[in-house]
């Protein structure tokens, strides 16, 4: 009998490559989607639209992670053997600008689904995936981070994810729930959306070498992070359901580089020579053929309260779950900079 898997955040970066994920191991695949007035399904198109999966395999259904009828209901519904809560508004930057609505879906959106949960507890066993991030560690002075790791989280978005942590933990034990964190480091692909950094360098560098764009305009060029790719994180994801009792994981490449070092990868891969001058706000880049200026720091970009250095330790998922991540740094700038550039060649030959 196919294993029933409910997604909530089937639209993102991450729901789009885990619903492929659990497809290609049989499983019967709901995904939940936030009613919007313009389409908001791109990731998810290919496996919606792919004429070779079977129409039973894969569902789509509207839902609201501030509503716990609209919870409670789908997942009554779908009766689920697996959840995956990948739901959040999860732009650190905009959260210092929607706390109050970033808490409500990223914090007690998971609260909602827990009780729902445990609600159905007499009808069906869930096993249930929390995403966790990298950001709930924040201003941490230790050097790697790992599950034991204390939480210091700098902004609305990771206080959220901490509560969301630890309401986990809570019902995990207070309940039996079968509740796994993981803690995800930075993760990223083409799939990556428009405003989160790696993208936004990936896709202005394309735009500045073909000369749709002149500028790009950065924050703090010295933050370190840990990046992966989100094709093998989702795989840890669905090896922590899999495994024999519920845990939390700290999940990452324990390698760490700085924004401008991301910038001097693209650069290189696209075959841009830049150099830079200046420091701080005023550091800037400039080609070395014509001296033109094409980064700028801008302010505005800078968060109210910085996180300087995260780099994950991810020997637990290692020794337990069989997980080590494959694909390096500069292998994922490699994708994402082909098919940005695979994109803008097919914008200008529909525009000729």
């Amino acid at each position: 009998m196919k294993k029933i898997a409910l997604i909530f955040g089937v639209t993102g970066q991450d729901g789009s490559y885990l619903s492929k994920l659990l497809l290609d191991k049989n499983y019967i695949v709901h995904g939940v989607r936030r009613r919007s007035s313009s389409f908001n399904t791109k990731r998810i198109e290919d496996i919606y639209f792919d004429p070779n999966l079977k129409k039973q395999s894969f569902f789509l259904h509207y839902g609201d992670m501030t509503d716990s009828l609209s919870v409670y209901n789908i997942i009554k519904k779908t009766l689920p053997d697996e959840i995956y809560n990948l739901a959040a508004q999860s732009h650190v930057h905009v959260s210092f600008e929607l706390p109050e609505y970033t808490s409500n879906v990223t914090a007690l959106g998971t609260l909602r689904i827990l009780d729902a949960i445990k609600n159905m507890r007499g009808v069906k066993k869930i096993k249930y995936y929390q995403a966790g991030s990298s950001e709930m560690f924040g201003k941490t002075k230790e050097k790697n981070q790992n599950e034991k790791t204390q939480f210091y989280p700098a902004s609305p978005y990771s206080v959220s994810k901490v509560f969301a942590h630890w309401i986990t933990v809570n019902y995990r034990e207070s309940y039996n729930i079968f509740a796994s964190n993981g803690i995800l480091f930075n993760h990223e692909s083409p799939k990556r959306g428009e405003t989160f950094v790696t993208k936004k360098i990936v896709s202005a560098l394309v735009k500045i070498k073909f000369k749709k764009q002149k500028k790009l305009f950065l924050g703090n060029l010295y933050a370190k992070r840990d990046w992966g790719h989100a094709k093998d994180y989702v795989e840890a994801m669905w090896k922590m359901l899999q495994y024999k009792k519920p845990d939390d994981f700290v999940i990452a490449t324990g390698k760490t580089y700085t924004i401008k070092q991301f910038v001097d990868k693209t650069c290189n891969k696209l075959k841009m020579k830049i150099y830079w001058t200046g420091k701080g706000v005023n550091e800037k880049a400039f080609l070395k053929k014509n001296k033109e200026c094409i980064i700028e720091c801008d302010k505005k970009y800078f968060r109210p309260s910085e996180v300087p250095f995260l780099m994950g330790n991810c020997s637990k998922a290692k020794k337990i779950l069989k997980w080590k991540p494959r694909i390096d740094l500069d292998k994922l700038i490699d994708e994402m900079v082909e098919v940005e550039i695979k994109e803008n060649l097919s914008f200008l030959t529909q525009n000729k």
